[in-house]
């Protein structure tokens, strides 16, 4: 079986706009792009979430364009921390919660690439949810997050507090596993001063999941989307639109104790 990385790149035709994501499984799949655009058999650009994406991207010799350069976006690949039977995600324990959504929300498609242990029956089954806010607001943000139950810890580097590359600070909250993530997201989203979070809700096209070191693909879960959504202006996900995906699916028997899509 191929890798999630090297599969992930049966969805990227030639002259492709590329949201490029963050963490491990988004630089195994820059990797394995690198290696395609430097062989002359695939000509991308790619759009980075972070700015140390963007550095590890040029290293992979991946032509890169600014967000503003790159308009609407034909797919992006990305990781995540937890995936729930209906393909919503948590992501953000990279710190890169909002750019990542931002990115994604331009896509025609976003892929997720997951290890097995990142399945989870309801989100919030690792307890953590990360939350951006304007560092103004932190006092504010700390004390309504306290109010719903949510107990945020300010996420701090060498001592200090960690500013996102958008300048802002990151609340990591502490929380139960939930079968409602939205009444939990408009909860949090209402608090002045909250950029964002990292629920991913209805956002995810196909997930991919691979398993042991070299993370090979052993499941292949894809959401079912509405023919009449469209782009941009649509209600899914923030206005972004369907892509067509190659037809071949896999549906191991380990997948089973999440559910189906």
């Amino acid at each position: 079986m191929p890798s999630i990385a090297s599969r992930a790149l049966d969805f990227i035709s030639n002259n492709s706009r590329i949201g490029l994501g963050s963490g491990r499984a988004a630089r195994a799949f820059m990797q394995a792009l690198g290696e395609r655009v430097r062989s002359g058999s695939l000509h991308v650009y790619g759009v980075g979430t972070s700015a140390e994406t963007e550095r590890f991207a040029m290293e992979q010799d991946i032509p890169l364009l600014t967000f503003d350069q790159a308009h609407d976006l034909d797919v992006t690949v990305d990781g995540a921390d937890e995936v729930d039977p209906h393909l919503n995600l948590i992501k953000g324990y990279g710190r890169a919660l909002v750019r990542e959504k931002v990115v994604a929300a331009a896509s025609r498609q976003l892929i997720i690439l997951v290890g097995e242990d990142k399945l989870v029956s309801e989100l919030g089954y690792r307890g953590k949810l990360p939350v951006e806010v304007l560092p103004f607001a932190l006092p504010l943000c700390e004390r309504r997050l306290r109010k719903l139950g949510l107990m945020p810890t300010l996420y701090r580097q060498s001592g200090l507090p960690f500013v996102t590359d958008n300048g802002n600070y990151i609340l990591d909250c502490a929380i139960e596993p939930t079968g409602d993530p939205p009444a939990l997201e408009a909860q949090i989203r209402v608090i002045p001063g909250v950029v964002g979070t990292g629920l991913f809700l209805d956002m995810a096209d196909i997930v991919l999941v691979g398993k042991g070191s070299d993370s090979e693909l052993v499941g292949e879960k894809r959401r079912e989307h509405e023919l009449s959504k469209s782009r941009p202006g649509s209600s899914h996900a923030g206005g972004r639109q369907t892509a067509s995906v190659p037809s071949t699916t896999v549906t191991p028997d380990q997948l089973a104790c999440v559910g189906s899509v």
